[in-house]
């Protein structure tokens, strides 16, 4: 009985790690006025990066990073007016990011305009293993899920790609207006 507790508590970090997208997410797409959802498992993210030409530099290398990679999961969803959806099921994903195996490595808050960002790494001691990003404004809720090994600075390199959507994680912008 003693080793049985001690092999469930060595299978404890490994199960923490995981990040899943609830099931209560997917009913925010009855109120959505538009959604984006993509599920791309190791096998249908080799056969997509078939797809992408061997001539063309960028997407060489959009494929070696692929290779490495487990999974690549989006869910996005824009509201019409502010409000339909609730702070818990944003709560509900950040709670399951706070196991010693993740680290945020970005949070950007804007009360004036609503806006809520956060970048989560997986690492598995030097090894990154996972990525999760959770961005939050008023009318529009995006989850992005990457597993398996890449490095942060080739999430750039990802965006645009496989449904994940560009980002730039930046002090500020040059061009905003002050209307914005």
């Amino acid at each position: 009985m003693k080793y049985a507790y001690l092999a469930l508590l060595a299978l404890l970090p490994a199960a923490a790690q995981e990040f899943k997208i609830p099931a209560s997410i997917e009913k925010l797409a009855d109120k959505a006025s538009e959604v984006v959802d993509v599920t791309l498992d190791n096998s249908m993210l080799q056969l997509a990066a078939k797809f992408l030409s061997d001539k063309d530099p960028d997407q060489v290398r959009v494929k070696k990073l692929v290779s490495g990679l487990k999974g690549v999961y989006v869910k996005s969803f824009e509201f019409e007016k502010t409000g339909e959806y609730d702070e818990s099921e944003v709560l509900a994903l950040r709670s399951q990011l706070k196991s010693p195996a993740w680290t945020r490595i970005v949070g950007v808050r804007s009360k004036k305009a609503g806006d809520n960002a956060e970048v989560f790494l997986g690492s598995d001691g030097n090894q990154v293993n996972g990525l999760v990003i959770i961005a939050a404004d008023p009318k529009e809720l995006t989850i992005v899920s990457i597993i398996g090994a890449i490095k942060p600075e080739d999430l750039r390199e990802l965006g645009g790609n496989f449904g994940i959507p560009r980002f730039e994680v930046g002090v500020g912008h040059k061009n905003e207006s002050k209307e914005d």
